[in-house]
């Protein structure tokens, strides 16, 4: 029996109307998940506790399919003398600041999942983003609003050159308050996750994801009032990074990262998750075709 055959789809959440509003589910638990996932630890430690019979059997074809998976290694990526490559730009920036109570705000697109991926959250409550909502400009203001409630804190909007301009004009609420945050920019000059889905996805097709008039970040610092650096070399972007983190002022942080990089896993639409594509040499297995395309 595969997979296929025997999976059930749970979904919990507190809006009945949020229910098989997209996906028809098995079973449906209208609660506070955090409630409902309590109970259900407590049913599940019953049942232990009663020497109920494991499972492990049943899913064991499962789990060598999970460590398939995992040896695509989707994580990796070839990192660069010549250029900044974004995965490396933020694994560099959480170790400069591992030792300090760091907050981190995004914006939306690549940079949002790298920093998903490489930056190592080891707290509650020190990742804002907007999830899967798509919410392209809500980092500068989130990182606002999370300095003022820690003056005293670190906090690093890591953001696109394309979603940081969305909300651009909260710099002044920065500089106007004296609020020290960070826009570590992750700029390579395009939408990249629209870039992506139209290189792996529509042959290359490539459609207004470019961005051909951006303009100058470090003027854009002077304008307000604040700290502008730039990076573009890998061998200055500690040196560089660090001299964000010890300005004391909102700080504009333009990060020249290769524009060709591209940010794995990755579900396409019309695609079960079982389908992901794990690395650039699943792109031709799992291209869409048909129905899928027009979900795009």
């Amino acid at each position: 029996m595969s997979f296929h055959q025997i999976q059930k789809k749970v979904h919990i959440d507190i809006d009945p109307s949020s229910i098989n509003k997209i996906i028809k589910v098995d079973l449906a638990i209208v609660g506070d998940v955090s409630s409902v996932i309590s109970k259900i630890n407590k049913t599940i430690a019953k049942r232990k506790n009663g020497h109920s019979k494991s499972n492990k059997s049943n899913i064991a074809k499962w789990w060598e399919q999970i460590e398939k998976w995992r040896e695509k290694d989707s994580l990796n990526f070839v990192n660069s003398y010549e250029s900044i490559k974004p995965q490396h730009a933020v694994q560099r920036l959480y170790e400069l600041t591992k030792n300090k109570d760091t907050y981190v705000t995004t914006e939306v697109g690549q940079h949002q999942m790298w920093a998903a991926q490489h930056y190592k959250f080891n707290k509650p409550n020190r990742w804002m983003t907007s999830g899967g909502l798509g919410t392209m400009g809500y980092g500068l203001p989130a990182a606002v609003g999370v300095q003022i409630a820690h003056p005293e804190k670190l906090v690093i909007d890591i953001a696109g050159e394309a979603s940081v301009l969305m909300t651009m004009q909260e710099m002044s609420t920065a500089v106007q308050y004296n609020l020290p945050i960070k826009i570590f920019i992750l700029n390579n000059q395009y939408m990249g996750m629209v870039r992506q889905w139209q290189e792996l996805l529509h042959e290359k097709n490539y459609s207004e994801s470019y961005s051909e008039a951006l303009p100058d970040f470090m003027k854009m610092a002077e304008a307000y009032g604040c700290k502008g650096i730039k990076a573009d070399n890998p061998a200055d972007l500690d040196i560089k990074i660090q001299e964000m983190i010890d300005y004391d002022g909102p700080v504009i942080f333009d990060c020249h990262v290769d524009p060709k990089e591209n940010c794995f896993p990755m579900i396409p639409s019309g695609k079960p998750h079982n389908q992901m594509i794990l690395g650039p040499n699943d792109k031709e297995e799992n291209k869409i075709k048909g129905k899928g395309k027009t979900l795009v």
